[in-house]
């Protein structure tokens, strides 16, 4: 039998390549990785006839020249990791994109091959496992905020999700949402864990988190909970992309109670009074990975994408592809419900199956089926176009996600789609690793057919190149898409993202206006390129420096032929004026502006008290000094405030007296005439929408 596994995974590394044209990087574009970054990663170990998981999340700074410098990395397994590991390293990024990396730890090394993406983030795979020894694995590397390494930042709403395995390779998955304080502390926590095919809502005891390092963004988390009516207590380590996303891993031992989890915290974009059933009205793409017997066989990976479309009133349809235990499925037009409640929960119930997703913004959700499989993933809005083969069409970094058996095999590389109708080119270069050994530099062909009716973004991919095979591919914009193989016996979701764009065409400005704003109001952000968009539209992606105080939705898209295009960014209240960067990528070029989120003005002063001293004088013989104060400092130019008297014959006041700006009060002179006898007098004092009055009194002199 292991020969046999041993064949079938080299037959299917070799799916991909006709000839092998070697790793031959000259370093040309290392300045594409450079700066600081946090990664994930998702694998699993084996030696011989024993597999288990096995995850890491850290972060290093690359010089932009070839260099690994202030490297961290927490790893875990059946069998115990290690935590906050210091490394250093070397890397070389060719003309391709494609990369190289080692990683250097004390008395060991790594290495690992990877495929740069437009904004400057990686797919990467894990390089160097043979003769079924050795760990297969994925991940993301993800440029990094060091201004929110640390527990003060992380605050606001945010989702979760992570998957993995016990001790026993049985799945477990989690998600939920939390509120966090920013002092450590995370409230209104909710969350499902679907352990090993059953759903258990989580009734949070406690919950508080920590960044315990400043200068790698690396920080701890617990949730204490019970499910099923059993305690649990879940310890999680994290690495800080930035104050909207954390990678997690968790950190206790490996065991039946305690699984080895791995995912992410995301920002939870919740509108004001909370999540409805409108919040899900659109289409999604969903990429889910789980696993299961077939036959007599245990955990055979079970990849599934698919287009999840909502009505925003609790009704959807599902179409989606899987491959599994070698039978590929495909499903039209499922029907279903939904119910969203206001934290982000909903659950999804479709035929015969339950599904449970947390939202982290409309239209995007954390996503598991509650069954044995533990599916687990993630569905992201598509894209508003019609999609069609010339839609796909540019250079794309594409990798394996989320190996969930030691004979899946992962491979990380640069594809190019030719966009050619009705039959386009992808034609590329990848390294491919396997539990037997790794391909260096496989070249790769395929043909592809986006469907043209429907317009829903669903095609075919044949690939031609080595053995052959078919994979179903599933568009979310002109810039990403996800595919699943159909013939892999251990199969995993394929995820292609834009890599680069043509070089004359760049992103020539960024703009704000307004660019000051008080907090909780937005601006308008254009961002405009050098020439016409292509077809399918050019995908621009943005970031903020400061998302607890500016946000802005991750990319906006140039419709094609237009050369500009607008966007939203929202804004929270501040206590101090704050400066933000919003920064805005496509072709290779960044542009920045600034945004300056001021506190709210204070309320306007009004009108508190009028005095006057003395209260009683003799006409004709006295004067009184009136007293107007205000409830806070008078504005710029001093406050006017109006003055009369209800029988200037007896008593008279100027029209208005002045409070000048910062001060809070003014006198005025009250002055008198002779009366025959005492009389009383009003005086009345108006400021704004408010008028007090105070009563003196004339007295005779007979």
């Amino acid at each position: 039998m292991r020969k046999l596994n041993a064949l079938l995974i080299l037959c299917f590394a070799l799916l991909f390549a006709s000839t092998v044209q070697g790793q031959t990087n000259t370093g040309v574009n290392n300045a594409s990785l450079n700066g600081n970054y946090a990664f994930n990663f998702n694998g699993i170990s084996g030696n011989g006839t024993v597999s288990s998981a096995f995850a890491a999340v850290g972060r290093f700074t690359a010089d932009g020249a070839g260099t690994l410098t202030n490297g961290q990395l927490d790893t875990n397994t059946v069998g115990g990791g290690g935590a906050a590991q210091s490394f250093t390293g070397t890397y070389s990024i060719g003309g391709d994109n494609r990369g190289v990396m080692t990683l250097n730890f004390s008395g060991s090394s790594a290495k690992l091959t990877f495929a740069m993406m437009a904004n400057g983030n990686a797919q990467f795979i894990k390089f160097d496992a043979s003769g079924g020894t050795g760990t297969i694995g994925s991940g993301t590397m993800e440029k990094a905020d060091t201004t929110a390494y640390s527990t003060a930042r992380i605050t606001g709403d945010y989702a979760f999700g992570a998957a993995g395995f016990d001790n026993g390779n049985n799945r477990a998955a989690i998600e939920g949402r939390f509120t966090s304080n920013g002092t450590g502390t995370l409230s209104n926590p909710a969350g499902d864990l679907n352990a090993y095919g059953t759903d258990y809502p989580m009734t949070f005891t406690a919950a508080n988190y920590t960044v315990s390092n400043t200068a790698t963004g690396r920080g701890t988390m617990n949730f204490t909970f019970t499910f099923g009516g059993a305690p649990a207590s879940l310890n999680f380590v994290f690495y800080v992309v930035n104050s909207g996303k954390l990678f997690v891993m968790e950190s206790d031992p490996v065991t039946t109670a305690t699984p080895l989890l791995n995912g992410a915290v995301v920002r939870q974009q919740i509108p004001a009074g909370g999540f409805t059933n409108a919040s899900l009205n659109g289409n999604l793409v969903i990429s889910l990975i789980g696993h299961s017997a077939c036959g007599t066989v245990s955990g055979v990976p079970k990849a599934v994408a698919g287009l999840l479309t909502t009505n925003g009133s609790g009704a959807l349809s599902l179409t989606y592809d899987e491959n599994f235990c070698r039978a590929p499925n495909s499903v039209t037009g499922a029907a279903g419900t939904y119910s969203v409640a206001s934290n982000g929960r909903a659950p999804i119930a479709i035929g015969g199956y339950s599904l449970v997703a947390y939202l982290v913004n409309a239209n995007e959700i954390f996503l598991f089926v509650s069954d044995s499989n533990v599916l687990f993933g993630y569905g992201e809005p598509q894209a508003a176009v019609s999609f069609t083969n010339s839609t796909l069409k540019g250079t794309y970094a594409g990798y394996a996600t989320n190996p969930v058996g030691f004979g899946v095999v992962v491979f990380s590389g640069e594809f190019a789609a030719e966009g050619a109708t009705p039959t386009g080119n992808i034609t590329g270069t990848e390294d491919i690793s396997t539990s037997n050994g790794t391909v260096s530099g496989a070249a790769f062909k395929a043909t592809y057919s986006v469907a043209s009716s429907p317009t829903n973004g669903r095609g075919m991919m044949t690939v031609t190149s080595g053995s052959g095979g078919n994979a179903v591919i599933y568009m979310i914009s002109p810039s990403k898409f996800v595919a699943v193989p159909l013939n892999d016996p251990n199969p995993a979701v394929w995820d292609f993202e834009l890599s680069s764009v043509s070089a004359s065409l760049t992103l020539s400005s960024l703009s704000l206006n307004p660019t000051s704003v008080t907090g909780g109001n937005s601006s308008t952000g254009t961002v405009t390129l050098s020439g016409p968009a292509p077809t399918g539209g050019a995908i621009v992606a943005l970031s903020s420096n400061n998302t607890t105080a500016a946000r802005v939705p991750p990319s906006v898209t140039v419709a094609a032929g237009a050369t500009s295009a607008t966007f939203t960014v929202s804004t929270s209240a501040v206590t101090a004026s704050t400066t933000v960067t919003i920064s805005a990528a496509y072709g290779g070029t960044t542009r920045s502006a600034s945004l300056t989120v001021t506190p709210a003005a204070p309320p306007a002063p009004t009108l508190s008290s009028l005095s006057l001293n003395p209260t009683s004088v003799a006409g004709g013989m006295q004067s009184s000094t009136g007293t107007v104060t205000l409830s806070g400092p008078a504005p710029a130019g001093g406050a006017q405030v109006a003055l009369s008297s209800s029988n200037t014959g007896a008593a008279r006041v100027p029209s208005s007296v002045i409070i000048p700006a910062g001060a809070t009060s003014a006198t005025f002179t009250v002055n008198t005439s002779i009366v025959l006898i005492s009389t009383s007098v009003r005086i009345s004092a108006s400021y704004g929408s408010n008028t007090l009055t105070a009563n003196l009194t004339v007295s005779s002199l007979l």
